[in-house]
């Protein structure tokens, strides 16, 4: 596919004019500056802020990522959230209380959402959720 290079406000407009879904998301991907100790000293916090993302509406998805070399996980962890500009996303990961103890960096990063899909089915007299 041609199109604008390097201008990411021309990508997602001619994403739009292309009938793709083009909605923009900030893709905040965190990783540990230590050890371990620090990640699970904060986790308690950051879980209790994750859930108040979500609450809120800010967190679009969140959860941890295993390692590439031993499909363990070393403490890196990805969160999507919904925010206006990248500047009040990075606000939103800079309040994660792990990441203001120092336990983690992060970087932030827009991310256009073209495709995909995923359903949810609720069963009202059982109160179970499936998620595909």
């Amino acid at each position: 596919m041609s199109g604008p290079e390097g201008d990411w406000t021309s990508f997602v407009a001619m994403c739009r004019e292309r009938g793709l879904l083009a909605k923009q998301f900030y893709v905040v991907h965190t990783k540990p500056t230590g050890g371990m100790d620090a990640v699970f000293k904060n986790l308690t916090e950051h879980l209790a802020y994750q859930g108040e993302l979500e609450r809120t509406g800010v967190m679009f998805a969140a959860g941890p990522l295993a390692d590439d070399k031993t499909g363990g996980w070393v403490g890196e962890g990805m969160v999507i959230i919904r925010a206006k500009s990248l500047a009040e996303a990075r606000a939103v990961a800079e309040a994660d209380p792990m990441h203001k103890a120092g336990a983690r960096s992060f970087t932030v990063r827009p991310w256009l959402m073209n495709e995909g899909s995923f359903a949810i089915r609720v069963n009202g007299s059982s109160q179970k959720v499936d998620f595909t």
